[in-house]
């Protein structure tokens, strides 16, 4: 049975998720030296990555790996934007834990060069982990 590219990547992809979320908390809420930095920056280049995988999930081409680093940097940015706006709805998920997680709480303009640089490192992440699918895959 041939298996496609899909089923190829979609190990390392996962493999990667494992990585990156558990550092990413361990960063977010790390007490040790420069724990500022991990909390606020740290985790925030993990973020990028995190997404930049997620959507790699879904979206393996070649092509589309330039694209999703764009994408995350856009939509990160937007979200850093929205956290100057504070709706009563917005408010309300923001209060929930994974709501701050997910669409943060403060807005701070030292977010956006690490989320530049978790994309960047995001997009040399994906196009090793395509490297690493082309490789399973010339194999078989």
């Amino acid at each position: 049975m041939r298996r496609s590219y899909r089923q190829y990547a979609f190990a390392p992809i996962i493999l990667s998720l494992l990585i990156v979320v558990p550092m990413g908390f361990l960063f977010k809420y790390y007490t040790g030296l420069a724990h500022k930095w991990f909390n606020d920056y740290g985790a925030a280049v993990l973020y990028e990555i995190f997404w930049c995988l997620f959507a790699f999930l879904f979206a393996r081409s070649r092509s589309f790996i330039q694209q999703i680093p764009l994408w995350v940097f856009v939509i990160t940015c937007i979200l850093e934007f929205l956290q100057l706006w504070h709706p009563p709805l917005l408010t309300e998920i923001r209060a929930t834990l994974i709501g701050k997680w997910l669409l943060g709480t403060t807005f701070a303009w030292w977010d956006f060069p690490h989320y530049l640089l978790g994309c960047v490192l995001g997009w040399l992440w994906l196009r090793q982990l395509h490297k690493i699918g082309n490789a399973q895959k010339s194999q078989s």
